[in-house]
This record gives structure tokens, sequence and C-alpha cells, in this order.
């Protein structure tokens, strides 16, 4: 299905990358005002031949939902073309005249013109629009005598309808992004007047209230007030929590107390713009933040692991150094020197691992360090090198980092020992990736493979277990007549995470 921004700029040459910005930010709460209107409700974007298309859709989780088919990409229908039509003309907020009939099923329809402001400085900011139009669907066959809660909410909807027909909401200064937590209106909402004082508060806000400490009534209470009077003495107060339980900013914030944690999430609400009040949205996320904590711990737990790693391979390195200096064996001391540069090639890996959180690395940052040990080789071999890395590998997970970078060492280093000995070249590596995998070439100027056969030494045994054992890939070495030898390795993707 495609994109809300890829359908408004397929079907609408009118509109700016500001006007998509904010329809984005409006789509971000789409299901807040959906739950709060007990309603399904759709943002229409106007296209090329004067009708409008369907970009976004929201199910109210708090009552059925009219539509169980998605029409997201699809033309208005006849029957709301005229009311969409109208109010996206005169800029107004319209209802239905009469019952709409959707399947059988009696539906009013309100259509909220979608205006954009320019600022969040009220002397500079300028009303643009309407840039789309926004329409509620209710179903009126279930319809009943609304609970004291259910008129809250649909009284919270009207205000948000009008903030969005004058350009009010969503609010420039909120949260660019959803926090993971985030509360929604089934959660807990809490209602306040323009000085803060709670006219209404959900069951659920005042459950989440109760398990901070708070007994009592938050009705008639001054939010700013409970909540100074639950903090401890010694809590370290976020700066923006005065603010959000006054009502006068739209941040979040969150209060801890008695071991449990309450998400906050304050809306304004303007008229004529005016503050005239607050919707205010609670949720506990005593157990989601202890979770993000655990996880904060293992990821530094598995960082620690990979640092000591590496300096234990560092070590080992070091250690197999100073045994090679000290070998009185040419064929010995080759064969430590050897052994430190692989060593060496994996405490890269581990090297890079630690300074993340994802147990992934950016294999270009790994293999442009792994190069870096080509030029000790080169230079005890007496070979001026010119190495040069064509393509991306990209980001891939630790369990193919570490194999790869041993094998593409091999290789590297087997082009300078053998195919450059004693002489001036190149060794091209060229990366390409795709879905289903990525292939590598090593390839150098040097003197080919002696009769074009492949070598059965130490190095090229490391190369064929790691690339065809562990990696499940393949491998192929061919020489080019006159123009050194090319090895060709392909590394199939097993998972969908590889290709992140």
């Amino acid at each position: 299905m495609p994109t809300m921004s890829e359908l408004v700029t397929a079907h609408s040459s009118q509109s700016s990358a500001d006007d998509l910005n904010w329809l984005h930010a409006l789509l971000n709460d789409l299901q807040l005002l959906a739950d709060l209107a007990f309603a399904d409700i759709v943002l229409w974007s106007p296209s090329a031949d004067g009708g409008f298309v369907a970009v976004a859709h929201a199910r109210p989780s708090s009552a059925a939902t009219l539509f169980y088919r998605d029409f997201v990409g699809q033309q208005i229908k006849p029957d709301w073309r005229r009311l969409v039509t109208d109010a996206f003309e005169r800029g107004e907020i319209l209802d239905s005249s009469a019952p709409d009939w959707f399947e059988e099923t009696p539906t009013r329809v309100r259509a909220v013109p979608v205006f954009r402001r320019t600022s969040p400085s009220a002397a500079q900011q300028q009303v643009i629009g309407p840039i789309a139009v926004l329409t509620r669907h209710t179903n009126l066959s279930e319809a009943r005598m609304p609970s004291r809660q259910e008129l809250t909410f649909n009284d919270c909807a009207n205000d948000l309808f009008r903030m969005i027909a004058s350009g009010s909401f969503p609010q420039l200064t909120a949260p660019t992004g959803p926090r993971r937590g985030a509360p929604r209106a089934s959660d807990g909402l809490i209602r306040l007047d323009v000085d803060g004082i709670t006219i209404f508060a959900s069951p659920n806000a005042l459950s989440a209230f109760n398990r901070i400490g708070f007994s009592g009534e938050l009705e008639g209470e001054s939010l700013a007030q409970v909540v100074t009077d639950l903090l401890p003495q010694r809590f370290a107060v976020d700066e923006t929590l005065p603010l959000v339980v006054t009502g006068k900013a739209p941040w979040r914030s969150e209060i801890e107390a008695k071991g449990v944690t309450v998400s906050l999430r304050t809306i304004p609400v303007f008229s004529e713009g005016l503050r005239v009040g607050a919707i205010v949205l609670c949720r506990e996320v005593t157990e989601l933040r202890h979770q993000e904590q655990e996880l904060i711990t293992k990821d530094a737990t598995i960082r620690e692991i990979h640092h000591r790693v590496k300096n234990n391979l560092q070590t080992v390195a070091s250690l197999l150094r100073i045994q090679a200096r000290r070998s009185n064996s040419d064929e010995a001391r080759e064969s430590l020197t050897q052994a430190t540069r692989r060593v060496s090639a994996i405490a890269v890996v581990h090297d890079t691992l630690s300074h993340g959180l994802a147990q992934s690395v950016d294999f270009d940052e790994v293999f442009d360090r792994v190069l870096m040990l080509i030029a000790e080789v080169a230079s005890s071999h007496g070979t001026r090198v010119h190495p040069m890395k064509r393509g991306a590998f990209g980001i891939l997970p630790s369990d193919y980092a570490t194999p790869l970078s041993l094998a593409l060492t091999e290789l590297v280093t087997n082009a300078v020992e053998h195919g450059l000995a004693e002489r001036e070249g190149n060794v091209v590596i060229t990366a390409h990736r795709s879905d289903e995998g990525l292939t590598v070439s090593v390839r150098d100027n040097g003197v080919g493979l002696p009769e074009g056969k492949v070598g059965s030494g130490l190095g090229t045994q490391i190369v064929r277990t790691l690339i065809e054992g562990e990696l499940g890939g393949i491998i192929d070495w061919h020489t080019m007549s006159g123009r050194g030898t090319e090895v060709t390795i392909a590394v199939p993707f097993r998972f969908g995470n590889d290709r992140d």
C-alpha cells in the first residue's frame, strides 16, 4: 500500500513539503481523534481532478468500526463529495443534514477542513489552507444514552476538530515523534480548565494516580498541586513537568512515586487564539520503563563484553607478535605473523560492536580498518600496494561480520603476498549488495595463479571454511590472462533482519 506522502504527491500538485509535514503530524494523532470521537476518521487530500483521495484512516478502539475494508488510496464516494467539497471551499466545519447510509448502516458525517500555521510564534504565524479535509463517520445504529465519560470524550474531540479547522492542532511545539508507552485516550484522560483545575477525570486516570499514592477525587483539585504533593522531596523534577500538569504546553513528562511511573501528555485547548483549558492523557508505564531499563543494562553489558573481548584479542595479538620476533625460524615467524593479523581482524569487529547498541555493524567501517592491516603486510614484503574499495557492504549482523572480515583479510593478504610479491600493484575490492545477498570480488593485477591452480595452504582452507561452511556462500578463484587474479565470493542473506 502506498504511503500518505506518495498518495498526496501522486494526486495533488499543490501540496508543499510544509503541507506534508503538517499532515504527517496530524496523522500521528488520527487514532486519538478516532478514540475520542467514537468514530472512524478519514483524511482526504484534494486531487488534481477536483475530487479527493483518502490518504489515511483510523478506526476507533472505543467503538465498532464502520469500514471493515480499507479504502485508503480510493477516490471519495459520491455521497460524501459534496459535503467535503463545501467544507474545503468554505473553510468551515460542516455536518451532514440527513443520515448517510453506508452498507445499510445509518451514519452521521462531519467534514473538518485542515488548516496549518507557518510558525509557533503568535506574532509571526500565518494560517494556510485548507490543505486537506478530515471526516468523522459516526455509527447511529448504536445510539443510546451516552455516559458522562462519552460526553466528555466527544467534547474533547470537538475541541480538537475546531483547532484543526483554525490551524491550532497539531501543535508545532509538541514532541516530533511518538515515545514508547505514550498514553492513549482509553488509558486515562483528565480535563483541565484554564486555571489547571480538574473538571473531569476518567476512572483509568484516577486509578493511575491512586497507584502513585493519591487517595481522593481528582475533580475540583489543581492537578499541579496534586502532583507536587505526590512527588518525593528529593525527586529531580523534569523541567517540562510544571508546564504539563498546568496544561500550558503540548509536551510529555513522567511522574515517579512509590515505585510507580505515570506518563503524561498534555494538549492545550485553544479557542479563538486563547487557551481555554487542556486535555491531559495519562498512562501507568512502570513495567515498560522497567523493561527499557533492563534492555539498557543488557546493552551496556554486551558492549562491555565486546570491549573486553577486543582487549583480550589485542593482548593475544601482542603476545604472538613478541613470539614472532623471538623466533629463530623464518617459517615459524611467518606463521605467527599471520596468526597475529587474523586475531587483529577479529578484534576490529568486536571493537566496532563495543561502540553501538545493536548487534550489527557498519561493515564498510570495519573493512576500512582491516585494510590498514594490509599496509603492514605490504611493507614487510617490500611491496607498494594501492588498495581500492568500490561499492558498499552496508550493515551486517555480527555473525556475518566476523567470518567475512577474516576471509577478506586472507584474500587481500594473499594478493599482496603472492600476486604482488616484490612489485607494485593494485588490489581492488568490489562489493555489491542486493536483497538476496552480498557479492564481493578481490582482484589484483599481479602474476596470477600458477597454471590457474587454486592454492591449498592454510589461508585458502580458512577462506573456504568461513565462506562455504559458516556463511553458506560460494567462492570462485580464476586467473585473468596477463591481468592477475580475481576471487569472487557470494554470501546469501539467511534472515530478514540481515537487510537492515
